[in-house]
């Protein structure tokens, strides 16, 4: 419960987190497919259903969030492709469908959601965790970087499809588990021998949605950058924030991703 404060806006639902895994595992390491693998299955359905839908990567895992109030239509929705498990007491219990269906109204497809711009900065962001006994070690630049080191970003020009570079700094703490994405002058602040990748050590590029802030009542935004790139195998690290959407997707696709993307964007409109 956090205190009122003229500083903080806080969103009126509450969410619940849905973690897809695969034979009762969830998926780690940092190949970052999450995104891609439930394009089809998870985030599109959703969408379809009108359900609106934040989407958070971690160095291990993929996570989707979900209004409360639309679990019931998600049920409904995922029943067909999943077994659907609800945590209760540190027990994963089965879900049944009959409980969500029974005088349930099928929810009407939405109407074709808003594509929105997609703007990519210039920034190259690598996607790192620590091991939590470390944690201590770069505590002093860690709260450096959160809390002092503000900039306000540079926006693209009229037109323009570029940022020149936004300040972005994701810090995620998940069961013990740490994520963090970061740019690679950022990076360099840290202590190298901390900072754990991917064996490949690959940079990534992001395509940020969004041309203002987006809401949380419109559904469709994450499907617009999932399902292109699903459809073409093409990774992707997905962020929502309060106020944008943020895909990281391998340095060397960025410009097959902004083309296809774009490519989207004409047909749609």
């Amino acid at each position: 419960e956090l205190p009122p404060s003229e500083f903080m806006q806080v969103a009126d639902s509450t969410w619940l987190v849905l973690s897809v895994m695969s034979n009762g595992r969830a998926s780690s390491g940092c190949q970052a497919t999450g995104v891609t693998k439930i394009a089809k299955s998870v985030i599109a359905p959703l969408a379809e259903h009108h359900v609106s839908v934040l989407m958070l990567s971690t160095y291990q895992t993929d996570f989707v969030l979900v209004r409360e109030k639309d679990l019931p239509v998600v049920i409904y929705t995922l029943a067909g492709e999943f077994d659907i498990y609800k945590e209760e007491n540190g027990e994963s219990v089965p879900v049944s469908h009959d409980d969500v269906s029974n005088g349930f109204l099928k929810p009407k497809p939405a109407a074709s959601p808003t594509v929105h711009p997609v703007q990519s900065p210039q920034n190259r962001f690598c996607i790192v965790t620590v091991a939590p006994d470390t944690l201590p070690a770069i505590a002093t630049v860690l709260i450096d970087v959160l809390f002092y080191s503000h900039s306000p970003p540079k926006e693209a020009g009229p037109g323009s499809q570029d940022l020149d570079t936004i300040t972005f700094f994701a810090f995620s703490l998940i069961e013990g588990y740490i994520s963090i994405v970061m740019d690679v002058e950022t990076q360099k602040r840290f202590p190298s021998d901390l900072l754990l990748t991917s064996s490949t050590e690959e940079l990534w590029r992001m395509v940020r949605i969004g041309g203002q802030p987006l809401g949380f009542d419109e559904c469709g935004i994450v499907a617009q950058i999932a399902e292109p790139l699903a459809a073409v195998d093409i990774s992707a690290y997905y962020i929502s924030t309060f106020n944008f959407d943020h895909a990281l997707v391998p340095e060397e696709g960025i410009t097959e991703v902004i083309e296809l993307l774009q490519r989207r964007q004409e047909s749609r409109s």
